[in-house]
């Protein structure tokens, strides 16, 4: 997959092009709707599909003091994106230069700088340009003047209410994996790797795998029902502490991902692990003693045994 780090490095095989335009946080379900849209119109036309995206968020120029918490890194937003089956991804540095730019001279730089633009995807609350001047009506305006299709996908519904990066958001920070699970399409996941940490689960006979991960929108801190999956594909029912540790960590520096995995492995430190979290069992709490902290663990255990005999984890749709 071509990697462009702004519009103006762009550089594409002749052909036309699809090009899907979003922040894409949390590549839910809505977000891969559009992408999918221009990707199944590129092997229409054996064209090319891409997605143009930002960063930083808006937010971090825009609203400094309250900037928006991201699902995922870029990174991984590029790997999920790429795994939709995109040829191209740009991310276009957004600064405050770039944020006065004004909806007409936004499908200027599209017009310039991607060639045989053929046409552009976009969700149907999309808002672009100085101020969110530009509308759906304004791009479909300018972009036929421009010689290029608009395309918008409907927003997607679930349980009556539309998908929604804050939604998903909102549901991560209750802990309601499952229904986030559902906006996503695929199970929520975080990446680690293996680190040394002062055994203090095997202390009190429960050997983690210390993952230290700093999400930009933290989870909420409890006990989750996961599955571990190391770099050979293999899956490992698992329960996991995300948070702060309070019984037995008085001064955090920060909160930990903590997986105990239920089954044999050979998972060990250097390892890279992917945590798939399927169900939240319980919020963390501070015990009174180590060895309440140690019964509970053993039936957070059968918790968690329970609840991945019903669950199955969704394909993530990831690229390398």
């Amino acid at each position: 997959m071509l990697q462009f780090t702004a519009l103006e490095r762009v550089t594409l095989p002749d052909g036309p092009t699809h090009l899907a335009i979003g922040m894409f946080d949390g590549v839910h379900r809505g977000h891969q709707s559009v992408v999918q849209l221009a990707v199944a119109a590129a092997r229409r036309d054996a064209g090319c599909a891409g997605v143009l995206t930002f960063c930083p968020h808006p937010s971090v120029i825009l609203r400094q003091e309250s900037p928006t918490r991201l699902v995922f890194d870029a990174e991984t937003k590029r790997k999920l994106l790429s795994g939709l089956g995109i040829r191209f991804f740009v991310e276009h540095p957004f600064t405050p230069e770039f944020a006065a730019t004004s909806a007409h001279e936004f499908v200027a730089l599209l017009q310039r700088f991607v060639p045989g633009l053929k046409a552009v995807y976009v969700g149907e609350n999309f808002r672009f340009g100085r101020g969110r001047e530009g509308d759906i009506a304004l791009l479909k305006s300018a972009a036929e003047a421009a010689g290029f299709a608009v395309v918008t996908a409907p927003r997607l519904q679930h349980s009556g209410a539309p998908i929604s990066s804050s939604r998903l958001r909102d549901l991560l920070a209750q802990g309601a994996l499952e229904e986030a699970n559902e906006l996503l399409g695929f199970s929520y996941f975080s990446k680690g790797i293996v680190a040394a940490g002062r055994r203090l689960g095997r202390e009190l006979g429960f050997p983690t795998l210390n993952l230290p991960w700093q999400p930009g929108l933290m989870p909420r801190f409890g006990v989750y029902a996961v599955r571990a999956i190391g770099r050979d594909g293999r899956s490992y029912a698992g329960v996991a502490n995300y948070g702060v540790r309070p019984t037995v960590d008085a001064d955090p520096a920060a909160p930990l991902l903590e997986v105990h995995v239920l089954e044999e492995t050979a998972l060990t430190y250097g390892d890279e692990v992917t945590v798939q979290w399927l169900r939240f069992l319980r919020a963390e709490q501070k015990f009174a003693t180590v060895d309440a902290l140690r019964a509970q663990i053993a039936s957070d255990r059968q918790a968690a045994l329970a609840a991945l005999s019903t669950l199955s984890p969704r394909e993530i749709p990831m690229s390398a």
